[in-house]
C-alpha cells in the first residue's frame, strides 16, 4: 500500500471520511424514521415486516466481502465514491415498494450497498487513525450518529407533517448522493502495490475475535432494533401519533451521537473496559424503561438510554480485534461482518418475537443482551485475548 502522503492530506482526509460516516447515517435514520410510512404502503404485519426486514443482513452477508475487492481493484477514493452512491440512491428503494415481495427485493438492495460503503468507509477510517497516530474511530462512528440524528430529525418533521416519504426519501437521497461525491474527493486515495495480491473474498475473524464479535454483536442487534422499531413500538404499544413515535427514534440516534463523539477522551481516561461495564448498565436501565413504561415519554427516555449505553461498543470492538490476532485486518474485517450482520438481523428478529408474543418481549430481549455488555466487558481488554484461543 502506498504511503507517500503528507500530513496535510491526512488531515483533510480525516475532515473528509468523517463527512463520508455522516452521510452514512443519515441514509439510516431517513430510513428509520419512516418505516411505520412503508409498512402502512406496503400493507404488511409486524411478522411480515420482520421477514422483510431479514433481507438487508442477506444482502449485506452477500455483498459486505466484495467491498475489499473493489477497493483493491479501483482504489480506494473510486471504491468509496461509487460505493457510498449506490448506498444513498438505495433510500428511494424501499418506500416505492407495494407489497412484501417488493419490500423484500428492495431492502436486499439496501442492505447490499450499505455493507459496501460501511466496509469501504471504515478501513478508510483505520488508515487514517494509523497514520495519525491516535485514535478517531469513535469520533467517526459519532459523525455516523450525528448523520442519523440528522436524517431521522428530518424524518420526524416529515411525519409530523404527514409528507409522502416517497418524496422524502428521493430528496434526501440525492441531496446526500451529492454530498458524498463532494466528501470523497479528499478521502485516501490509496492503490495497492504491484505485489500485493487481492482480498480473499470472505475473512474469518481468529479464534480469539470470537468473543470480541460477540460483544459487538450485542451493540449492535440493540442498535438495530432500536433504530427501526423505536417509533413501531410507540405507535403501537403505547398509542401515540407518528410524530411523537419518530421523536424516540431522534432521542435514540442523539445519545448515540454524544456519546461517540467524547468517546475517545472518555475511553482514554477510564479505560475500554469500565467504559463497556458502565455503558452495559445503562444500555440496561434503558432497556427497562422501554419494558415497563407507562408513558411513551419513558419509553423516549428508555431508547434515549440504550443509545448512550451501547454507543462506544463498536469501536472498542474493532480496536480490540486488531489486538486479538497476528492479521489486524482479518480480525476486524471478520468482526465488522458480524456485528454489522447483526444489526441488519436484528429488526427481523424482533418482528418475527412481535409476531409471535408482542413488541415488549422483543425488547425484553435487548434488554438481556443489554447485561451481556456488562458481563462480558473484559474481553474488550487493550491487551491481547489469546493467541491461542
Amino acid at each position: 500500500m502506498d504511503f507517500s502522503v503528507t500530513i496535510d492530506e491526512v488531515r483533510r482526509a480525516r475532515v473528509a471520511v468523517a463527512i463520508v460516516f455522516c452521510v452514512h447515517g443519515a441514509v439510516t435514520g431517513s430510513f428509520a424514521t419512516r418505516v411505520p410510512w412503508i409498512q402502512d404502503h406496503a400493507g404488511v404485519s409486524p411478522g411480515q415486516l420482520g421477514l422483510a426486514l431479514a433481507f438487508p443482513a442477506l444482502g449485506a452477508a452477500i455483498a459486505m466481502p466484495l467491498a475489499a475487492r473493489i477497493s483493491h481493484r479501483f482504489g480506494s477514493r473510486t471504491a468509496l465514491r461509487g460505493l457510498l452512491a449506490l448506498w444513498t440512491l438505495a433510500l428511494i428503494l424501499p418506500s416505492l415498494a407495494p407489497n412484501l415481495l417488493a419490500l423484500c427485493a428492495a431492502l436486499l438492495v439496501y442492505g447490499a450497498t450499505a455493507g459496501m460503503a460501511d466496509v469501504a468507509m471504515n478501513a478508510l477510517g483505520v488508515e487514517v487513525e494509523h497514520r495519525m497516530e491516535k485514535s478517531i474511530m469513535s469520533g467517526l462512528h459519532g459523525m455516523w450518529s450525528v448523520g442519523a440524528l440528522a436524517g431521522s430529525s428530518i424524518g420526524t418533521v416529515a411525519a409530523h407533517l404527514e409528507i409522502n416519504a416517497q418524496l422524502h426519501h428521493l430528496v434526501m437521497a440525492v441531496v446526500l448522493t451529492v454530498l458524498g461525491a463532494i466528501a470523497c474527493q479528499s478521502v485516501l486515495n490509496l492503490h495497492p502495490t504491484e505485489d500485493e495480491v487481492a482480498p480473499p473474498r470472505f475473512a474469518l475473524p481468529p479464534k480469539s475475535a470470537y468473543l470480541i464479535g460477540a460483544v459487538g454483536f450485542c451493540a449492535v442487534f440493540a442498535e438495530g432494533a432500536s433504530l427501526d422499531w423505536s417509533a413501531v413500538y410507540l405507535e403501537d404499544v403505547l398509542t401515540t401519533s407518528a410524530g411523537v413515535a419518530a421523536a424516540a427514534t431522534t432521542g435514540f440516534a442523539l445519545t448515540m451521537a454524544v456519546a461517540r463523539l467524547v468517546g475517545d477522551a472518555v475511553v482514554d481516561r477510564f479505560g475500554a473496559v469500565p467504559t463497556v461495564r458502565v455503558s452495559g448498565v445503562v444500555a440496561t436501565l434503558g432497556g427497562l424503561l422501554v419494558v415497563l413504561a407507562p408513558h411513551p415519554v419513558v419509553a423516549m427516555a428508555g431508547f434515549g438510554l440504550l443509545g448512550l449505553g451501547i454507543a462506544v461498543v463498536v469501536p472498542l470492538a474493532f480496536a480490540a480485534a486488531a489486538k486479538s490476532g497476528p492479521n489486524a485486518s482479518q480480525a476486524i474485517a471478520g468482526v465488522a461482518t458480524v456485528t454489522y450482520a447483526s444489526g441488519l438481523v436484528a429488526p427481523s428478529i424482533i418482528g418475527g418475537i412481535a409476531q409471535a408474543s408482542s413488541l415488549t418481549l422483543s425488547f425484553v430481549v435487548v434488554t438481556v443482551l443489554a447485561v451481556g455488555l456488562a458481563l462480558f466487558a473484559p474481553v474488550l481488554s487493550p491487551r491481547p485475548v489469546t493467541e491461542s484461543a
